[in-house]
């Protein structure tokens, strides 16, 4: 007997081999049956006739760290298709923390990845101080998809060094050097899969990604032979994978230091991010032909491309993005009203009209004035701020800024990504060996909606424009990234592995229009989109999305080890 049989439909069963039509037996969470099967002998059918049939998406860089406590879906995720996401990516966490740091741990958050506070405060249970305890937590709330735990680095550094010392670059002793190990053995004991951080400069054009009150994260700080110990650890245990965002003023050093910990530590190396700029095409092809030579000597250095095309929809309220330059960086911090009264100063206008903020968004005067909120703003909705300034004769920081003070803020901005031509989005997609994705899922949930990449995916860059196939598609959304990951036995449908599945209608699939929702703890918002044309989510032989809506079946994991 099949607890499920979904009948009828279009298999890619995610190794990138053709596509067949046939049937899945799902019995106790796992598939145990491909190609005919009577579906009298099931206790449910899915009718998949006219559906593509796939491996549940895996999605290797989510920060729903926190939020896995008060949604079961973790969406966007859940709703387009994922049926796994690793947490713990950056080297942000929440483990180990003692409890007089779990202050800093949620101001931390808002910031760097603008995550509200107060639905950390009230929204996760803190009943945990080391990271063994905090999978245990996580292991015991209700999930609706796999969670795959990294181990953030960065609480280990606060917890070894202090956060002063940490934040400051203080070189641990060897016997720190040694506490650290020790404290990724036992995270390791208790089901992380790989350590990772964020090195970023403290200062200058890349120091995109700030602390809460505008200083370094300590993963930040963190030097070169630190990243070596942590690389020592998994070739100890021969297992794990590493997740580094790593940026400095030496780009030769960079992606020198990422091939030796790769090699030294004999595990795969997940590079975040390779990303097309409109402006300056030379960085992501520079960035492909360097993984490239990597592929070609064997080392295991592999890119995370971001494929998503979603813009950037923000309000000057809570904006945070504007970190690469000083000036701003200044001038965005603080509460609303500081912020207000920052950038509605005309002795701030001359510096932060010289030193503009360019790394994580297009220019300036591509901002368009999406949605002015007062009746002296209304003429300009839907006016680049470029077009803007020209009408007022203004320079475009004035043409910006004095819209957003005179609706207190709460003018909607929208940017394009910074990827400008498709054509060099299509450069990414098509290497063969780029991960999709960097959905950041969880994290700048007022002005982002990367986690609807995989229907982005199946839809514009594969039906629509025919960049890749359905197999390659499928192959890079499930089976590349588990495999890399160490998700040992999940991202292909095979006899005896577990039950992921999707089942889709390739012709009506569809990401769902911009919305914001008041559904996070404490009454906060956020931006989402869904998805439409998924007729069946299926995890550990649950079905958990019908027909695009939640069924509220909470079969998802925690997988330690990678599996399970």
């Amino acid at each position: 007997m099949y607890d499920l049989v979904i009948k009828d439909g279009l298999i890619f069963d995610g190794t990138g081999a053709p596509r067949i039509r046939g049937d899945l037996g799902i019995a106790n969470g796992v598939i145990t049956a491909m190609g005919r099967v009577n579906a009298s002998e099931a206790e449910r059918v899915i009718d998949a006739r006219g559906m593509h049939v796939a491996p549940g998406f895996v999605d290797l860089h989510t920060h729903y760290d926190a939020q896995v406590f008060w949604d079961p879906y973790c969406t966007l995720s859940g709703w387009h298709g994922i049926t796994s996401v690793a947490i713990g990516n950056c080297g942000f966490g929440f483990a180990p923390v003692e409890p007089d740091m779990r202050e800093y741990a949620m101001k931390s958050m808002t910031r760097v990845e603008a995550i509200p506070y107060e639905s950390m405060r009230l929204g996760m249970p803190w009943d945990w101080v080391s990271f063994p305890e905090y999978l245990d937590s996580v292991d015991r709330t209700p999930k609706a998809i796999n969670i795959l735990p990294f181990v953030p680095v960065g609480p280990m550094l606060v917890a070894v060094l202090g956060l002063d010392d940490a934040k400051a670059g203080r070189m641990p002793t060897e016997d720190e050097h040694a506490m650290l190990a020790k404290l990724l053995h036992e995270a390791f004991d208790a089901g992380g899969c790989g350590w990772t951080a964020q090195r970023l400069p403290p200062t200058g054009p890349a120091a995109v990604q700030r602390d809460w009150d505008g200083t370094p994260m300590p993963t930040d700080m963190m030097n070169d032979e630190t990243c070596r110990v942590f690389a020592r650890v998994l070739a100890e245990r021969n297992q794990g994978v590493q997740q580094m965002t790593l940026t400095t003023d030496d780009v030769k050093h960079d992606m020198a230091l990422l091939e030796e910990l790769a090699s030294l530590a004999g595990r795969p190396m997940l590079h975040n991010v390779i990303q097309a700029f409109a402006d300056r095409p030379h960085i992501h092809r520079r960035g492909i032909e360097w993984l490239e030579r990597c592929r070609e000597r064997g080392i295991p250095v592999y890119g995370q491309g971001v494929t998503s095309d979603a813009g950037f929809t923000y309000t000057l309220e809570d904006w945070n993005l504007y970190d690469d330059s000083e000036t701003w960086m200044e001038a965005t911090t603080g509460s609303v009203e500081e912020r207000l009264h920052k950038l509605a100063d005309p002795a701030r206008r001359a510096g932060l009209k010289e030193k503009m903020p360019s790394v994580a968004t297009a220019p300036l005067e591509t901002v368009t004035v999406l949605s002015p909120r007062s009746p002296e703003t209304e003429q300009f909705r839907e006016m680049s701020v470029g077009q803007v300034a020209q009408i007022t004769g203004k320079h475009p920081v004035d043409a910006m800024l004095d819209i957003a003070v005179a609706d207190k803020l709460k003018t909607l901005f929208f940017v394009s990504p910074p990827q400008g031509s498709s054509d060099l989005l299509k450069e990414i997609v098509q290497y063969p060996h780029m991960l999709f994705g960097v959905s950041d899922g969880g994290a700048h949930t007022k002005f982002l909606t990367a986690g609807r990449y995989p229907t982005e995916t199946l839809t514009q860059q594969v039906r629509d424009n025919q960049w890749i196939t359905y197999e390659d598609a499928h192959r890079r959304l499930s089976a590349l990234p588990a495999q890399l990951a160490g998700f040992q036995d999940r991202g292909l449908l095979r006899t005896g592995g577990p039950a992921d599945v999707v089942v889709y209608d390739p012709e009506h699939l569809a990401v769902g229009p911009n919305e914001v929702v008041h559904d996070l703890p404490g009454g906060e918002w956020r931006r989402i989109q869904k998805a439409s044309g998924y007729h069946a989510v299926v995890v550990n032989g649950v079905q958990t999305i019908a027909d695009d809506e939640q069924t509220e079946q909470y079969s998802g994991k925690l997988l330690r080890y990678g599996h399970g």
